[in-house]
């Protein structure tokens, strides 16, 4: 879907500054199945793998990473299930540069990988893997599955960090072995917007093929590479729900969508209005949280607490740059220290309580005293005991 112009309150800045730009659309390539289950202590069942991808689909994700099923029986039987499930977006696996792996997808009746292999000499020299070899095995892992139907996107792990001689020669391998796609992998988080953008650059310049961009977030750029990725021209974005992954976890991909559409005007087909219950879930099966002021889906997005905030509490767009209802979210207005008046004035109105404004203001000092001294939100329950104190 496309985001409605009239639920976005950005002002014109970004388009005085961009244009002209690319305008998509551009795909979503989910892999929460597989590197967001690589959160640090994170086990997702067969069954809870299931039932993400399938909400997955809902979103409108147009690709969903099932897992690499060589991991173990379980994640085998996840990619089976979500392989026969039936969904409308296209279900990928992951292999090494490896012929068993691409042989398990093909018994689990997957026709489309990323195969992956380190390309870094940090890496490599730390699997004790020379230039040669692991060229070899690229060639021989991708020819296999091309031989076999299945469609390839190469995927050079730690390619930010590889001398560009040999990422060259890997994605050149790759490609004329038949991969259709490549994935330019920032594997550690470390690439600015603008190296994002230069070596999808590069890799596009070498192949010549489709590309996707698949970046982590160790310096919380992973949103602003991604989207200068797909201004150099990448049309596949990598991501996870709520960023989750290992270390400082992967691109949001409800963030990059939204950045994407509401900013760049490039749209994603993403249905934002189902991010948050989508993600709700996910912490539920996962066991993981988000920080509440976390973009789109933090609990405390859309509430206001602040008084000088709540006196523009019934003029949305001079407090807020979208529309609550854009992310199916709800606005709200609490109670606390930081509070004031008006504040006092909606809630009161609310809640069905008249008070006159000597009687606002004197519940104003106990709403503050009291927030200060539970050191957190007052309920409405408290704020009705409050406003009956005489």
């Amino acid at each position: 879907m496309t985001i409605p112009r009239n639920k976005l309150f950005t002002g014109d800045l970004n388009e005085r500054a961009l244009e002209p730009q690319p305008r998509g659309p551009v795909g979503l390539y989910d892999t929460t199945l597989r590197d967001g289950e690589q959160t640090v202590g994170v086990v997702l069942a067969p069954q809870d793998k299931l039932e993400i991808a399938r909400l997955l689909d809902e979103l409108g994700v147009g690709r969903i990473e099932a897992g690499f099923p060589r991991v173990s029986p379980q994640d085998a039987e996840a990619v089976r299930l979500i392989a026969e499930a039936g969904l409308q977006a296209e279900v990928w696996g992951f292999a090494r540069a490896v012929r068993a792996d691409v042989d398990a997808l093909l018994e689990l009746g997957v026709r489309a990988t990323v195969i992956e292999s380190p390309v870094s000499d940090l890496k490599l020299r730390a699997y004790g893997v020379e230039h040669d070899e692991m060229l070899r095995r690229i060639d021989a892992a991708v020819s296999h599955a091309v031989d076999n139907g299945v469609t390839v996107a190469y995927f050079g792990v730690d390619g930010t960090r590889a001398d560009p001689a040999f990422l060259r020669r890997a994605y050149s391998t790759a490609a004329d072995a038949g991969a259709a796609e490549a994935v330019v992998v920032d594997t550690l988080g470390i690439a600015t917007p603008e190296g994002a953008a230069y070596l999808v650059a590069q890799v596009g310049e070498w192949t010549g093929v489709p590309l996707h961009w698949h970046g982590h977030n160790d310096f919380g750029l992973a949103t602003a590479a991604a989207v200068a990725a797909v201004q150099a021209g990448a049309s596949w974005v990598h991501g996870t729900i709520g960023g989750m992954g290992e270390r400082a976890g992967n691109a949001n991909i409800a963030e990059v969508a939204l950045a994407l559409d509401a900013l760049y005007g490039i749209g994603t087909n993403l249905r934002l209005d189902r991010v948050r219950h989508v993600t709700a879930r996910v912490q539920e099966l996962s066991g993981f949280s988000l920080e509440p002021w976390k973009p789109l889906v933090g609990d405390t997005l859309f509430r206001r607490e602040s008084g000088a905030v709540a006196s523009q509490f019934h003029d949305p767009p001079s407090i807020e740059p979208y529309a609550a209802d854009l992310v199916g979210a709800d606005r709200e207005l609490v109670l606390g220290k930081k509070s004031g008046i008006d504040s006092i004035r909606i809630k009161a109105e609310e809640l069905g309580l008249e008070l006159d404004e000597v009687a606002q203001r004197e519940l104003l000092s106990r709403v503050k005293a009291r927030g200060t001294e539970l050191r957190r939100l007052l309920t409405d329950d408290e704020f009705r005991e409050l406003a009956g104190q005489a």
